[in-house]
């Protein structure tokens, strides 16, 4: 499928009535259950375990919420006791077209196995999210994904499914990637929030101005912070472009939402592939894709060989916008809120470390884009006062009062008590990757 006039990769799929996606969805879903048990050992045993002896037994889409979960452990288990791929791999050696590895910030890296079927079905999807960030045929793209073992490799796939003309410049050389956006004309680039911000202060602290590289559209994935008002807003301004905010995970697809002109959060991608689903992370039970819910998604693959997952917890926390949308994208949109691997919990409060930096993000222009948490103790359990550094604006002589506010709001919007120290622009780390809002080394 190549992009039509509005801007959709697949019209036929983006616009369809979700009704007619749900019936399209349940019955393809038996079929990919089916094909678990007779592939998959982890999910025969798991599902038996767990009283369902056979596809018959599970259902259909409709009781799926009976059904367990897979966690992110189980599959490092799992590869752990039945090296290499474990026993969730679910194609021969033979079938197998490629693996990827987790980073393993989380804990051991995982591999992820794809046939040439699965890549098909990761390159469309991921397509839909970033022709939906407006970047597709007609683009000149330049971007610094590796294709070293990360799953964001297989963006080079994506780029040439969607008939974008791309320019991978690799990492860790920013002169290099300011070279290639001025000597090939690049319209367009992809980057995480982190590196477009770094990237203005290089550019800045070289008296070259952002808006001259003639960037007109930045698709930010990779960490939450792209939808943020205030760091869209200062790239935006400096490279007069428009950014909008995609999202993907590696087990399930490199890219699966991705956000459309309405920059009111990301659309779901994954038509006819994945089943997505919202659940309290609390209590694990379903949750309606209702405007303004909250909670954690959960994906099951509808169409995958390599290694199929069921009910997978993403650990991402969002917020839904289940109105209409203008682009004519049928499906629902999202804004993540963050990520249970980078929560704290202090004196029983679930903080989220990207919903500390939004509340601080109001008192812009007094303040910078870059915060980071510096816990005086390891773990996730933290006593307060929560020490936060937030750097201050370009040039800015701070208000009397202004950390004493900063703390208010904190206290007042998450219920958590912290202690503020502003400190000069600059002077926190910056990052050409994703950005490390805690940072330990002042823990005992």
């Amino acid at each position: 499928m190549g992009t039509d006039g509005t801007g959709l990769h697949n019209p036929e799929v983006e616009t369809r009535d979700p009704a007619d996606q749900r019936a399209r969805d349940a019955a393809r879903y038996p079929e990919q259950i089916a094909y678990l048990f007779e592939r998959s050992g982890f999910y025969r045993d798991k599902l038996g375990a767990a009283g369902f002896g056979d596809a018959a037994s599970v259902g259909g889409l409709d009781a799926i919420a009976a059904l367990p979960f897979t966690e992110k452990d189980e599959l490092r288990r799992s590869q752990a006791d039945h090296p290499p791929l474990g026993s969730h791999a679910a194609a021969d050696w033979d079938e197998i077209l490629r693996i990827y590895s987790t980073s393993g910030t989380s804990g051991d890296p995982c591999f992820i196995a794809i046939t040439t079927h699965d890549l098909g079905v990761w390159t469309e999807i991921s397509a839909r999210s970033y022709a939906a960030c407006g970047i597709r045929h007609g683009r000149r793209v330049v971007h610094n994904y590796g294709a070293g073992p990360f799953v964001a490799g297989a963006v080079t796939d994506t780029l040439t499914r969607a008939g974008v003309t791309h320019i991978p410049v690799g990492t860790g050389n920013t002169e290099r990637f300011v070279n290639a956006l001025r000597k090939m004309s690049a319209d367009a680039l992809l980057a995480t929030p982190s590196f477009a911000l770094y990237l203005v202060d290089w550019l800045e602290a070289r008296d070259i101005d952002p808006a001259t590289l003639g960037i007109a559209r930045m698709a930010l994935a990779g960490e939450p912070g792209g939808g943020d008002p205030v760091i869209r807003g200062r790239i935006e301004r400096a490279f007069a472009c428009r950014t909008n905010e995609a999202m993907g995970i590696g087990d399930v697809s490199v890219s699966l939402w991705g956000e459309c002109d309405e920059q009111a959060g990301m659309h779901f991608s994954g038509r006819d592939f994945v089943h997505a689903e919202l659940i309290d992370p609390e209590t694990g039970s379903a949750l309606p894709f209702e405007d303004g819910a909250q909670g954690e998604l959960v994906y099951t693959a509808l169409r995958r060989e390599g290694m199929p997952l069921l009910r997978f917890r993403s650990r991402d926390h969002v917020t839904v916008n289940a109105r209409p949308c203008s682009c004519g994208r049928t499906s629902v949109r999202v804004r993540c809120i963050g990520r249970t691997d980078d929560m704290l919990i202090v004196r029983g409060v679930n903080l989220f470390p990207t919903a500390l930096r939004a509340i601080v993000n109001r008192f812009a222009p007094h303040v910078g884009e870059v915060i980071q948490i510096r816990p005086t103790a390891r773990g996730v359990k933290q006593e307060p006062p929560l020490p936060v550094h937030v750097e201050l604006a370009p040039g800015i002589d701070p208000p009397a009062g202004l950390a004493e506010r900063i703390e208010a709001a904190i206290r007042s919007d998450l219920i958590v008590a912290a202690k503020v120290t502003l400190v000069a622009h600059n002077s926190l780390p910056r990052s050409e990757y994703k950005s490390k809002l805690v940072d330990y080394s002042d823990a005992g």
